[in-house]
């Protein structure tokens, strides 16, 4: 689903993805696109931020209430602060405009692909064989928190957690790697499957966004632990 008030860019992308093979649905502003979403269901959500009756950020608050459709947010506004917002309120991924339409197909396939994997769980781990050794059990539990990797869910107190696609894929990827040092590199590698080029916003956004979701104290993490200018571990017993 794409919902965008340009009409150039909706007909473009339109043309575009269709022939890549996707069926695509537009809405020209907000409420008309959290409408449309409530009556069909979709594997994708590309949202532009600024936008008429209901911008991108209530857009994206409201689809997360009860979904964890990926979600590709599009926008002008490219500065840090903006994507902080975006992707702290549950958005997957981010693309500035102007935009070229390789880079968007080539977002989509990524996020699809990522959010499969949840629905058809695999044996294989996001870190490759000679680089991770997850243990025997699907079933992970520290303390309160239980980690299901068969079904790719994670719960605290027994309460589910409202995991995006990227939250769960760095919460595997930590705890079936207790004690390993990740640098916020070798994070992007893993989670996004693309070059790093310092942009850790992007990184401190979605931990921060975990540590919320997992810890007691997001302050004081039990699990994910900060080695300040290397990376990040998981310490949970």
């Amino acid at each position: 689903m794409l919902i965008e008030d340009d009409t150039q860019i909706v007909e473009m992308l339109q043309n575009y993805l269709v022939k890549e093979g996707y069926g695509v649905s537009a809405a020209f502003n907000g409420l008309d696109g959290i409408a449309l979403f409530r009556q069909s269901a979709f594997d994708m959500v590309i949202v532009d931020i600024m936008m008429p009756k209901l911008d991108g950020i209530e857009v994206i608050k409201l689809i997360r209430e009860n979904s964890s459709v990926p979600i590709l947010i599009m926008s002008a506004k490219d500065s840090d602060v903006d994507k902080a917002i975006g992707l702290g309120f549950g958005a997957d991924d981010y693309i500035a405009k102007p935009f070229s339409l390789i880079e968007v197909s080539a977002r989509i396939k990524a996020v699809i692909r990522r959010a499969t994997m949840y629905s058809n769980p695999r044996p294989s781990t996001t870190v490759a064989a000679d680089q991770a050794h997850p243990p025997a059990s699907e079933v992970l539990t520290f303390g309160s928190l239980r980690i299901d990797l068969d079904n790719y869910s994670a719960s605290k107190n027994d309460a589910d957690l409202k995991l995006t696609a990227k939250e769960f894929e760095i919460l595997k990827l930590f705890a079936t790697n207790p004690n390993r040092v990740f640098t916020k590199a070798q994070l992007y590698g893993f989670i996004w499957n693309d070059e790093y080029y310092g942009d850790e916003n992007v990184i401190n956004v979605h931990i921060r966004r975990l540590r919320e979701k997992i810890e007691d104290q997001p302050s004081e993490p039990r699990y994910i632990k900060t080695l300040w200018g290397i990376g990040y571990k998981w310490e949970g017993q």
